[in-house]
């Protein structure tokens, strides 16, 4: 087992390893002192993993409460977080209860944003079961859910008190939903971890999986501490995420959140290539990478499409949007990009996918 302190303005742990899901009550108690948890999970993850999340709440000596919704993406909006919210009503919650956030990225987006506004803010804590949730999501204290104009334009940050991640949970996945996490670990070796990098391009690191996310929300530790509300160095974090958001917007979220930002990597790679910011062949890596871990590399979406959809995206600035380029593996630059040019970098990183290869 490996833990990993993050100081923000609420300090926690975050505990890695196998076998943890039924230490859950015993782990949460060391930080907590038992009281009342709402467990908020999906119908999928409700299957595989309640019974024994509850059972150690209650061994713990919490008394425990479950809200499930069906799972998917097009669950995380108001109307979901709206019967949440009714739910802590019905169960009289109070601002000494807890809620506990057990599932993938929506699951921890959506409870986490429900804790953030109840009674003005409640405790949470995160048990995270997908690879995206376990090395980003569950880390940081974003919480949002999604509105028709685009992703995650309602939320709040509030760190939870606690995360804790059970790889064993991890080989339940499809492969699909894996992949996604993938994606998001690529993004942390292109950021600022070559070697990360090289480990995951390779396809072949389930035997590491334990070391890889320890390694993930150390960098995203280090990041959030220095910018805890993202008016910094934290947007490197959103290294394809800007055309990925686009293409999960106009694929009505038919397309998950991994394989969109898998797409987006490549877009912006190429992009950076083209304008002269990244060094010559970083591009063919990143794709090379996607395809070894059977991840997409590009969308059938247009420039036009995805610059008109980047225009309700939450990093917008005004007449400006902020687009994280990779200048090589392991390192990255933020610029402001006017609103008018987007179309043209969509257009740039597609003119050059379009002359090297073939498919």
């Amino acid at each position: 087992m490996q833990k990993v302190t993050v100081k923000t303005a609420t300090e926690y742990d975050i505990l890695i390893g196998r076998g943890l899901l039924k230490q859950a009550g015993t782990e949460i108690k060391k930080r907590i002192a038992p009281c009342k948890a709402a467990i908020i999970t999906d119908k999928t993850v409700f299957n595989l993993y309640a019974e024994d999340v509850r059972d150690s709440l209650q061994n713990a000596g919490f008394s425990v409460c479950i809200f499930a919704f069906p799972a998917g993406e097009n669950n995380k909006c108001m109307h979901t977080l709206s019967d949440i919210l009714e739910f802590f009503a019905e169960q009289e919650m109070t601002r000494q209860d807890i809620v506990v956030a057990l599932g993938g990225g929506v699951v921890g987006d959506i409870a986490g944003f429900a804790a953030a506004v109840y009674q003005r803010g409640i405790r949470y804590v995160q048990i995270p079961t997908t690879f995206l949730a376990a090395i980003d999501s569950s880390v940081g204290g974003k919480t949002a859910v999604d509105l028709k104009a685009g992703k995650n334009l309602a939320g709040a940050f509030h760190q939870p008190q606690f995360v804790l991640c059970d790889v064993d949970t991890l080989h339940t996945l499809e492969y699909d939903i894996f992949a996604d996490g993938t994606a998001e670990a690529l993004k942390y070796g292109i950021i600022g971890n070559p070697a990360l990098f090289d480990t995951v391009a390779s396809g072949n690191f389930a035997k590491d999986l334990e070391n890889i996310i320890t390694q993930c929300v150390s960098m995203k530790r280090d990041i959030v501490e220095e910018d805890e509300f993202e008016t910094g160095n934290r947007k490197l974090l959103n290294l394809g995420h800007t055309f990925g958001h686009a293409i999960e917007k106009k694929s009505h979220f038919q397309i998950s959140h991994g394989h969109a930002v898998a797409v987006g990597l490549h877009l912006i790679a190429q992009a950076a290539e083209a304008k002269g910011i990244a060094q010559c062949g970083t591009a063919k890596r990143i794709r090379t990478a996607l395809l070894q871990n059977c991840l997409p590399v590009k969308t059938e979406f247009s420039p036009a499409e995805l610059a008109e959809a980047t225009l309700h995206d939450k990093k917008r600035s005004g007449n400006t949007i902020s687009f994280v380029f990779p200048e090589k593996i392991g390192h990255c630059r933020i610029e402001k990009i006017s609103v008018a040019e987007v179309k043209a970098l969509a257009e740039m990183a597609k003119k050059q996918e379009e002359n090297r290869y073939e498919y």
